[in-house]
């Protein structure tokens, strides 16, 4: 981590190269601008969203098929403290609550995902199809519905079918292409009539490096250099399809928009002075967000990720590049198959160039980057240690998308903070800080010209974390995993969020500080409910020791 000082250069942001064509931003306008105070457009949907896997338990309940994270959870040592989502938050017997939480926020809509293995349990089609998981999500769609509430769909969040992973390799096999076909196919038939937002993936470049290149998430492999180029090449034919699979079957009936939803930090460089920095921090998006994004909405991969991957597998002794290719069929077909952008984003960081020598034993996606990656120490950082809150980046990657995929109508799909804690804090004057900060940030991307159409608070409830299991907490509302029932506690950050939908943005600075004032305030009751509950709990059976309170801490 760089001094402080290192960083005084960087007070006013610059980034060349192809985003000069951006007309309608000022990429060297200074990053940290003042608040600014008004509405978003008539319509923009505000929702709040959650994963299969992380949030409704029920691992083997009423038919449901094997997960990857079933298994990899199981694993000792793979999760923090061996955690895993076999009960998580039990949404799969809370719909009625959790729909009413939705409620009292005022969403517009809600994003959540249809577990593969819970529809058809082996992943194959022709095997088997579980009625009781079909059952389960048309109650979770018809209540959303009856509320209101828009339900919009992430067909894959992560939870492979484990027979798909044990038989073929999962996302390594091109055979995915089809079953995932044929698994979305059954989601419109079953589905299709009510649900009219799609999305294929979630967050594919953590399915890709984290699945099959570092291990740290399902299904474990470590297929350095190879795995992730592979999984991710199979991942966008299979988006491309399913796409295909609704324009050609279903859009004509249903009336549906089928997307993708991406995740991308913001890269910076660190001496903008420096053209060598401006074209690590190009890089750095590129390979994150590009890799993905250039494909679907141009046909094929970033040019630059084709040179240095190539350019380094040709100096590994390889014949040909670890990036595999799209033939000129493939890329027509892919070109185009996106009626929405989903964006997922959470940080920013400071880019320089690193050179990382091509070593003989092979690459890795991230030394193929010849780049480095910083923060600043004066970045706020609650929680995980890979967040760090720079609202300006927000603006900067939304920019981003507007200039290099021709304004694409988005929506933000994932947006927001955790806390890392062992005590209990309900009052949670950092995520209030946060959301009012990025979504502001979203609101001048949007007068910039952005064709910003909805946005998704990152998450409902607290949630099963992936390899950091229940240790951080993204939920707009506390779940109390120590008790059986798993109840749910507001957060301060309910009452700002739900004050920020009823105004449709900020009207005036007046207003939004007394906002905040009043949550705050509102927080301590909860804090005080969840308190005697616990004693209560204690009183009446023997239970783990509870956490603290904060101010106990």
């Amino acid at each position: 981590m760089l001094p402080r000082c290192a960083f005084s250069v960087c007070h006013v942001f610059v980034l060349v190269l192809c985003l000069s064509s951006a007309e309608d931003f000022d990429w060297t306008k200074n990053g940290h601008s003042s608040f600014h105070y008004g509405t978003f457009p008539a319509g923009f949907s505000w929702g709040a969203g959650s994963s299969a896997y992380q949030t409704e338990g029920a691992w083997d309940k009423d038919g449901k098929g094997l997960s990857i994270w079933d298994v990899f959870s199981h694993k000792k040592g793979k999760i923090q403290r061996n955690d895993t989502g076999d009960s998580s938050c039990e949404g799969y017997h809370k719909i009625k609550d959790d729909v009413s939480l939705m409620k009292e926020l005022k969403l517009n809509h809600y994003r959540f995902s249809i577990s593969w293995p819970r529809l058809i349990p082996t992943g194959i089609k022709s095997d088997h199809i579980n009625e009781k998981g079909i059952q389960y999500y048309d109650e979770l769609i018809n209540h959303l519905l009856e509320s209101k509430i828009t339900p919009v769909v992430t067909l894959y969040h992560w939870d492979l079918p484990q027979v798909l992973q044990e038989k073929y390799g999962g996302w390594q096999n091109i055979s995915m292409v089809n079953h995932f076909n044929e698994f979305a196919s059954l989601c419109f038939e079953r589905f299709g009539n009510r649900v009219k937002y799609w999305m294929t993936f979630n967050n594919p470049w953590s399915v890709a490096v984290e699945g099959y290149e570092t291990g740290e998430h399902a299904p474990g492999l470590r297929l350095k250099g190879t795995g992730a180029y592979r999984a991710a090449h199979h991942i966008i034919k299979a988006h491309a399809k399913v796409w295909h699979t609704y324009d050609t079957q279903w859009r004509g009936k249903q009336k549906g928009l089928v997307g993708i939803s991406l995740s991308g930090d913001w890269g910076e460089p660190v001496d903008i002075s420096n053209q060598k920095d401006i074209e690590a921090a190009e890089r750095y998006v590129q390979f994150f967000l590009g890799w993905f994004a250039t494909p679907i909405f141009h046909g094929d991969y970033p040019q630059v990720m084709k040179d240095f991957v190539g350019r380094k597998s040709v100096q590994q002794g390889h014949g040909t590049s670890r990036l595999p290719s799209f033939s000129p069929q493939e890329k027509s077909y892919i070109k185009g198959t996106c009626d929405f952008l989903g964006i997922g984003h959470f940080t920013t960081r400071y880019i320089t160039q690193k050179n990382h020598p091509s070593a003989r034993s092979g690459g890795s996606y991230f030394t193929d980057r010849d780049l480095a990656e910083l923060v600043d120490p004066r970045w706020p950082d609650p929680g995980s240690e890979w967040l760090y809150s720079v609202p300006w980046g927000f603006r900067r990657l939304l920019n981003f998308v507007k200039s290099q995929y021709g304004n694409p109508m988005i929506y933000v799909t994932e947006n927001g903070v955790s806390e890392k804690m062992l005590c209990t804090e309900l009052c949670d004057d950092w995520r209030i800080q946060y959301f009012k900060d990025y979504i502001n940030e979203m609101l001048k991307a949007i007068k910039d010209g952005v064709n910003v159409k909805g946005y998704t608070a990152w998450s409902l409830l607290d949630k099963f974390e992936w390899d950091e299991g229940y240790s951080e907490r993204f939920g707009l509302y506390y779940v109390d995993f120590r008790n059986k029932n798993k109840p749910r506690y507001p957060k301060a950050s309910v009452q700002f969020y739900k004050r920020v939908i009823s105004s449709n943005g900020f009207p005036n600075q007046r207003e939004v500080e007394n906002w905040r004032r009043k949550a705050v305030e509102t927080c301590s009751s909860s804090n005080q409910l969840l308190a005697a509950a616990r004693r209560k709990s204690k009183e009446h059976a023997e239970m783990p020791k509870v956490w603290p309170m904060h101010d106990e801490v």
